[in-house]
């Protein structure tokens, strides 16, 4: 039998190729995604919520939207409150997955809160090559583009740019090619899991200290 499980949603590439791998599982049925977010939009991808509900759409599931006071709250706090947005979904799950891709504490972190409430946590991206990862996105056809840059970490001429293997080859050596250490984030408009693609255009540049920011809106009416 099948577990029914809810994909953690971030907009971006991480959760779409979670998302892919699950579907062409057959250990398991995505019945849902959920995103949090802050002020109408997805914290560091900087999507606004409504673009979430578009790829929902298109991707043919229920989208769980849990609105946060604040970009980091207390552990404790954020912790309760997905487990509350799920609860209340009224979706029937036997697990939650999530787009991880680093060994860095977060797979515990994940099961600490998530294991107690008699859910699985699944990572079908955990330990694995970041360029590998990186070639699966973009050769699956999952359309990408990077809407937020670390100017730290990555010079701001790479935000707006397509994730294919032309940026993969410029990208630093210092860069992560998935952006796992918070270099860049990132937007998908279509991929192999979309029904149709997002038709989207540039809304505003936002800069908040090293961070800028490319905001999208939806170009044209949800079908």
């Amino acid at each position: 039998m099948k577990k029914r499980v809810i994909v953690s949603w971030s907009s971006g590439k991480d959760s779409t190729l979670t998302l892919c791998r699950l579907q062409q599982n057959p250990d398991y049925e995505v019945v849902g995604l959920y995103t949090s977010y802050v002020n109408g939009e997805v914290p560091f991808q900087a999507t606004p919520i409504d673009i979430v509900k578009a790829q929902a759409k298109s991707i043919g599931l229920p989208l769980v939207l849990i609105e946060l006071e604040q970009v980091f709250p207390p552990n404790n706090v954020y912790q309760q409150a997905i487990i509350e947005g799920i609860k209340d979904s009224g979706l029937e799950i036997d697990a939650v997955a999530f787009g991880d891709m680093f060994c860095n504490g977060i797979e515990a972190y994940r099961r600490s809160y998530i294991e107690p409430q008699g859910w699985e946590c699944v990572f079908p991206l955990l330990g694995q090559s970041s360029v590998g990862l990186a070639n699966e996105i973009i050769e699956e056809g999952i359309v990408t583009h990077l809407t937020t840059i670390d100017t730290s970490q990555l010079d701001s001429v790479f935000l707006g740019r397509l994730y294919e293997h032309q940026l993969l080859g410029e990208l630093p050596q210092s860069c992560d090619p998935c952006g796992e250490d918070g270099e860049f984030h990132t937007l998908v408009t279509d991929a192999p899991c979309f029904s149709w693609p997002l038709a989207v255009e540039v809304d505003k540049w936002v800069l908040e200290g090293r961070f800028h920011h490319q905001i999208y809106r939806l170009s044209e009416p949800e079908i």
